[in-house]
């Protein structure tokens, strides 16, 4: 048997498996029971440091705030 057959005919039945099997344990990983406060956190990070809603028009805070353009 030549090696492109074996890989091939391995890949259509073992390994179909193995990545099928291997998909459903990543999908009940993340849907797990306990892991709902996790996605929580993960999901609200960006706001962490906010203090208050931002006013509509508002610019970003730029990160050389404070600071004029010619003063060194």
């Amino acid at each position: 048997m030549e090696t492109y057959t074996l890989l091939r005919s391995f890949a259509d039945s073992w390994f179909l498996l193995l990545m099928t099997l291997f998909f459903i344990g990543i999908v009940f990983w993340a849907f797990r029971p306990g892991s709902k406060s996790v996605h929580q956190e993960t999901a609200s990070m960006i706001f962490r440091n906010d203090d208050r809603p931002a006013e509509d028009g508002a610019q970003a805070p730029s990160s050389d705030a404070g600071h004029s353009q010619g003063a060194h």
